[in-house]
């Protein structure tokens, strides 16, 4: 008899969780790039760049935890609640309420293990099979959208994607373009019947896009005329880590579900995820975390308190993390605009609103950027084939084979490095 275990004898749901999907491939290709094979250049993945003065408060909050009486070893001896730390979560609401004059308390949060987390919570209670034999389905109204969502169903074929409207704002010759939401599609979409939910990440990852104030209150109308929830990820956006390089106002309502995180202040490491919502749905995710995980890591929550607490956490972003990373971001552009103008390469690229990747479009490519990875990864550069980002559309949108993610928030060598064999491969596929 064999010693080996056969897959096929796992559950539906089990292989579908399991299954080693092109996107399982490329987390791994990124993970193994982070940690074992020091000459890729990294241009792929969603890591937070290691920012001097971040890395020096955190150093400065970690020796206050290991000094106090008792602290240190109460963050790593002690089960906090399923729901999340209670003086944090405490401290969180009257943050909020107190700054943007939000009805929020702490029976309104409940923290999660990592945004990743909270997202396939709050996706798998709000579509899928319901009772009646009604089944629902998650809204993306602007796709491209994160990959992190496209296997996250427990059931197939739950997500509706939208094909966003390529304007030009500062005209074409700028090279540089926006996605805008298509409101005649998300329309049509809602009024299809189905839709448990809206979700959209602000700022988009991966374009960088920063969904405009007027485009979320559009949303949020429409998600409360029809009494279903508004999902807001923001990771990278308001009220904090607030990697943003245009204005954006924080949006919360009774019908609203933000998620935060800690992972892009700089904490990836803790898997620390924030979800504010109604108090049925934040009460929901809290029972799962009970039986999924019991209880979540201490670490992230006890290191930011006493910023949560004074509010400091509101500038860090603003002070901190967006000046280090606005001037990535300009010098990224500089660097794809000598490069790829050099190659002869037909390119745009999306306005860098927040966040640091750079979304680049390559106009004249004939292969799909699935293949163009391989040949880049070949050549030990590693980024992010824009095909996995419209896993929403069901229609094969040439657009969708011509784009990559890139982030930018590595060293200025491994960025003109690597941009220059991205150009050399998009010159000869082209």
């Amino acid at each position: 008899m064999s010693s080996e275990f056969d897959p096929s004898s796992f559950s539906l749901i089990g292989q579908k969780l399991t299954g080693h999907s092109g996107i399982v491939e490329l987390m791994d290709d990124l993970g193994r790039a982070m940690t074992i094979d020091p000459e890729m250049r990294m241009l792929g993945g969603g890591n937070p760049a290691p920012v001097p003065q971040m890395q020096q408060l955190l150093r400065t909050r970690m020796r206050e935890l290991l000094d106090a009486n008792g602290d240190f070893d109460r963050m790593l001896g002690n089960y906090d609640p399923p729901q999340g730390n209670p003086r944090f979560l405490a401290a969180l609401a009257r943050l909020l309420s107190e700054t943007y004059g939000w009805r929020v308390g702490p029976e309104n949060l409940a923290i999660t293990a990592g945004g990743q987390t909270a997202l396939f919570f709050l996706f798998n209670i709000l579509a899928g099979k319901f009772a009646g034999n009604v089944r629902k389905k998650i809204l993306l109204p602007l796709m491209p959208e994160y990959i992190g969502y496209a296997d996250q169903m427990l059931e197939d074929e739950l997500f509706v994607g939208c094909r966003p409207e390529i304007t030009w704002p500062h005209g074409e010759a700028s090279r540089t373009f926006k996605y805008r939401i298509d409101f005649t599609a998300v329309d049509a979409a809602l009024a299809q019947g189905n839709i448990g939910a809206i979700a959209a990440s602000r700022p988009t990852n991966p374009t960088g896009n920063v969904l405009t104030d007027d485009e979320v209150r559009h949303l949020s109308r429409l998600a409360a005329e029809r009494g279903i929830p508004l999902i807001l990820d923001n990771a990278y956006g308001t009220p904090f880590p607030n990697v943003l390089y245009v204005p954006a106002e924080p949006h919360w309502d009774e019908h609203v579900v933000l998620t935060l995180s800690l992972s892009k202040l700089g904490l990836p490491g803790t898997r620390t995820g924030i979800v504010i919502a109604p108090a049925a749905i934040a009460k929901a995710v809290q029972s799962l975390t009970a039986i999924i995980g019991l209880a979540n890591t201490n670490v992230g929550q006890q290191l930011v308190l006493p910023w949560v607490e004074s509010g400091e956490i509101l500038r860090l972003g603003p002070d901190v993390l967006r000046p280090y990373y606005a001037a990535k971001v300009q010098t990224a552009e500089n660097i794809v605009r000598e490069i790829f103008t050099a190659a002869g390469v037909n390119w745009a690229v999306h306005a860098t609103e927040g966040a640091f990747f750079n979304w680049l479009w390559l106009r004249d490519l004939q292969i799909p950027t699935r293949e163009l990875y391989e040949r880049l990864k070949r050549r030990k550069v590693l980024v992010v084939p824009g095909e996995y980002f419209f896993f929403g559309l069901k229609d094969d949108w040439p657009h969708r084979h011509q784009c990559l993610r890139i982030n930018i928030s590595g060293t200025e060598q491994t960025l003109r490095e690597g941009l220059k064999i991205i150009a050399e491969e998009a010159q000869r596929a082209s």
